[in-house]
């Protein structure tokens, strides 16, 4: 019996001996105490031994198991304490980065403030510069145009003066040069009325008290001859030969044409001679235009005779007449273009100087 026990109990540890660690019996679990009392001291000391070498080998399996665990728990530890340097670190630079580019920021916003507060201020001074610019614009527009007002009012002046002084004269144009070598101008004046005007020659009252030629030197590449001036004593007697040249109309010297005007300062000239235009559309519709002393001009509309000293005062009178506004509408039209054309000439003279 106590041999079928052993054989038992011997298969019964080897049993348990291929069974894990952790599977497996300790010896007061695989022995009862009857068992255990039966036992002979050979026996139980191997029993001992055995027991023994199984808690060995527990305890050893569970140091290694543990260091391993201890091991990987200081890989790990380890792994994460880098970890946590390189995340410190990190975060270090990103600190460093951070506050250096709040700096950066910073610097940028208090320049871009001060230039901003640079370009308000700039642009304040340029303000008040264009202010006082403008200001001193508008003065000088202001003072030009007084100036101009005040050439015009001394042009106006100076031409009446002239016209004053040249009251009396007759202008002859187309009298050749050298004619006057023999009688002289006032006897080839005197000649003239003689040939034209029969009736006025005889007129003792009739008196001449300067004759000369215009311009005073004579340029031998001019075609056409200096014109002659003969100053009359009296008004009266210049238009009375006027008058009597215009019903005549072909006056000659000699059997040679010429022509008989009034003598004007230039200024008034250059104004009579913008009435023709308009003076020549209202002969062709028989209204009787006239040009008088110094530059008005006169013509018969509705059977009055209306005279006009200005272009201006022309167009006003011609927007009421819808018949006459038809008959100068084309040259009133052409004279606005052409002083609209000066006067753009004009300006772009001024700004070019």
């Amino acid at each position: 019996m106590p041999s079928n026990k052993h054989r038992n109990r011997g298969s019964k540890i080897n049993d348990d001996t291929m069974m894990p660690p952790n599977k497996q019996n300790t010896p007061s679990q695989e022995y009862e105490d009857d068992e255990i009392e039966e036992m002979q001291d050979t026996d139980f000391k191997k029993f001992m031994i055995r027991t023994f070498r199984s808690f060995q080998k527990q305890i050893l399996e569970l140091q290694k198991s543990l260091m391993d665990k201890i091991e990987n728990l200081s890989r790990e530890n380890e792994i994460l304490r880098k970890s946590q340097n390189e995340t410190q670190k990190l975060v270090e630079q990103e600190s460093v980065i951070v506050k250096r580019n709040q700096n950066e920021m910073k610097s940028s916003i208090d320049q871009m403030t001060n230039t901003l507060e640079s370009l308000k201020n700039r642009m304040g001074e340029a303000e008040e510069r264009i202010s006082d610019l403008e200001d001193r614009a508008q003065e000088n527009i202001q003072s030009n145009q007084r100036k101009e007002e005040e050439i015009r009012n001394l042009k106006n002046i100076v031409g009446n003066l002239q016209d004053t002084i040249k009251k009396t004269n007759i202008r002859v144009l187309g009298v050749p040069e050298g004619m006057e070598r023999e009688k002289g101008l006032e006897g080839l004046f005197s000649e003239i009325l003689a040939e034209n005007f029969p009736g006025l020659e005889k007129d003792r009252d009739i008196l001449v008290q300067e004759a000369h030629r215009t311009p005073n030197k004579h340029d031998q590449k001019r075609s056409s001859p200096r014109h002659v001036v003969i100053k009359l004593t009296t008004v009266k007697h210049k238009e009375k030969i006027l008058k009597c040249a215009r019903e005549k109309r072909q006056i000659t010297l000699r059997g040679s044409p010429i022509r008989l005007t009034a003598d004007f300062s230039s200024e008034t000239l250059q104004a009579r001679r913008e009435w023709r235009d308009i003076a020549q559309v209202l002969r062709e519709k028989n209204c009787q235009p006239r040009i008088l002393y110094p530059a008005k001009l006169s013509f018969v509309n509705e059977g009055e005779i209306k005279t006009f000293h200005s272009k201006q005062k022309l167009k006003d009178f011609v927007a009421t007449r819808p018949a006459l506004q038809k008959i100068l509408k084309d040259v009133l039209h052409s004279e606005t273009q052409k002083h609209g054309h000066q006067y753009e000439r004009r300006e772009s003279k001024k700004t070019y100087q």
